[in-house]
């Protein structure tokens, strides 16, 4: 019995871990330039854009809106075309990538907003460019910020795998339910719960970690 239990575990650690660093990587890359793209059309900024803003923002909303298995319901015929089926962990990648894009986008645009105006209309004044303000005083400033930002979405999209593996994508919240829930099996509901709690708990402790160091390096360099 304990035997199953560990291979089913691990083989559901394997998943989610699996699910979690693809579909993050995938929706940093298209989260994090539309976060960026969204502080720099706002009012008042390097590159204002009222009208890009606004129609960007409203995207992000109306996606952000929709309940996480609803979106991941819809976007499956996107999975199947793009990887050729909706089953599996791969399959969880494509809705839980681009679901999770528009929450990453807002977490950037929050974090780069921090950033002190005053030091961007100091790069303004000895002619820096967009790109060069963007890359050299918005992503630096808030770097330790956008660590955390970062750590909080691998957190969420961790909860989204869960959510994923009740239709078939695998990982640990298949594992719960197919296994614990539907067979009445306590002690997987009770391990696989403890394992989530243990890998978001190694996920903040090392997002945590990483942000204190790049502050320390930052005071230590000024």
């Amino acid at each position: 019995m304990n035997e199953d239990l560990l291979e089913l575990l691990l083989t559901g650690f394997g998943e989610t871990v699996y699910m979690v660093i693809l579909a993050t990587m995938a929706a940093l890359i298209l989260g994090m330039p539309l976060g960026v793209v969204l502080v720099v059309t706002d009012k008042g900024h390097v590159m204002e854009s009222p009208k890009l803003n606004n129609m960007l923002g409203t995207a992000v909303n109306i996606v952000r809106s929709f309940p996480s298995i609803i979106l991941i319901v819809i976007l499956l015929p996107l999975a199947r075309f793009i990887v050729g089926t909706t089953l599996g962990a791969t399959a969880a990648i494509v809705p839980l990538a681009i679901g999770s894009a528009p929450f990453i986008a807002r977490i950037i645009e929050n974090c780069l907003k921090e950033v002190s105006f005053g030091k961007i209309e100091a790069a303004m004044a000895i002619g820096a460019n967009p790109l060069t303000i963007i890359t050299k005083v918005l992503i630096p400033e808030a770097l330790p910020a956008l660590i955390r930002g970062v750590t909080l979405a691998i957190i969420t999209i961790t909860g989204f795998t869960a959510v994923a593996g009740a239709i078939g994508a695998g990982g640990l919240g298949s594992l719960a339910i197919r296994f614990g829930y539907m067979r009445f099996r306590d002690d997987i509901m009770l391990a696989t719960v403890i394992t989530l709690v243990l890998l978001v708990q190694g996920v903040q402790w090392g997002g945590d970690w990483i942000a204190k160091y790049i502050n320390r390096k930052r005071y230590k360099f000024d």
